[in-house]
């Protein structure tokens, strides 16, 4: 039987290795690409590594870009791959719109030079709303970024708007609110926290510094947002849809839940630090989901307290067996 075949970019990261795991649930051929770094980093893949064919391509290269495409021939391509922490955003503007921005544009001219049928998705984020015009956040809210890695964000989304309407590519962009699990990269906040927590009670940790502790998030699992993804590649028509989990948190919320989950005040171990502050805040995001929950049949299984205590407990597992 023919497999139905997915190119993903970005497949080491978070979103990319739950993608590859949903996709080969469905009985996918799973393509991914990858860079060539002095350091390569495939723990969140290594248990399925064996089972996707890993191609070399770059955001900043066209041509490999389309021979990734020509040689994975996907029905579908999903474009995961960024420079996604906004901190690093406002240190490297520039590299940070040559990958999110303008390494959006040179996949959909790959789609356009190779098939044009290929159906795409584009990763796009809350961060687009910035400064928020209106709570909740949905489809139609106008976006302010506030940070350069919003501002490229935007690009990307709307890039894809342009295409689809231009060159009739089947492109949909998924407008996803933060989204974590235990695979989230050591320099996100959630992942801080619930690290500082398991350290905490395990000893390993005095203090936790952080910036705002009022900046408030829609925080959602990152493997239930995967299935998202790929569902609005299975419509009729291509379009653009609003992720989340519709209830937002604090970071002092999230400070509660982490250290009660292993049964510590957190005020004993927090110190707020001005330098951790972003230049321009993102103080209130909650994304309203509802044209996903009628189109898409979605809705987040995971709630913010089940996800970060399972978050806390595989840090605790881990820093049980590290120094």
């Amino acid at each position: 039987m023919f497999k139905v075949h997915a190119l993903i970019t970005g497949v080491t990261g978070q979103d990319g290795s739950y993608l590859a795991e949903f996709l080969l649930s469905k009985g996918y051929e799973v393509f991914a690409t990858i860079r060539r770094s002095s350091v390569a980093n495939f723990d969140r893949i290594a248990h399925i590594q064996e089972k996707i064919t890993l191609i070399p391509a770059d955001l900043l290269d066209q041509n490999s870009l389309t021979s990734a495409v020509l040689q994975a021939r996907p029905r579908e391509i999903y474009n995961l791959a960024a420079q996604s922490f906004v901190p690093t955003s406002w240190n490297q503007p520039v590299l940070t719109g040559e990958f999110t921005a303008l390494g959006v544009t040179r996949v959909l001219e790959a789609i356009r030079a190779v098939d044009p049928t290929i159906r795409f998705y584009q990763a796009s984020s809350s961060e687009m709303f910035g400064k928020v015009r209106q709570s909740p956040q949905n489809e139609t809210t106008p976006f302010y970024p506030r940070s350069p890695y919003g501002v490229a964000k935007v690009y990307g989304h709307w890039i894809t708007v342009n295409y689809r309407e231009s060159y009739n590519i089947f492109g949909c962009s998924g407008i996803l609110f933060n989204h974590e699990s235990p695979r989230r990269g050591r320099e996100f906040v959630t992942r801080k926290v619930t690290e500082a927590a398991a350290r905490a009670k395990l000893g390993k940790q005095r203090v936790l510094k952080m910036g705002n502790l009022d900046a408030h998030r829609d925080w959602g699992f990152a493997g239930d947002y995967a299935e998202a993804m790929w569902l609005m590649l299975q419509q009729d028509a291509p379009d653009d849809f609003v992720i989340a989990t519709g209830i937002s948190h604090s970071v002092r919320e999230l400070l509660q839940v982490a250290f009660g989950t292993v049964g510590l005040n957190w005020e004993d171990y927090v110190v707020v630090d001005p330098a951790l502050v972003r230049p321009a805040e993102v103080d209130y995001l909650l994304g309203d989901a509802t044209k996903a929950q009628q189109k898409l049949g979605w809705k987040p299984r995971v709630s913010f307290e089940q996800l970060i205590q399972m978050m806390v407990e595989q840090d605790l597992k881990y820093w049980k067996e590290h120094d």
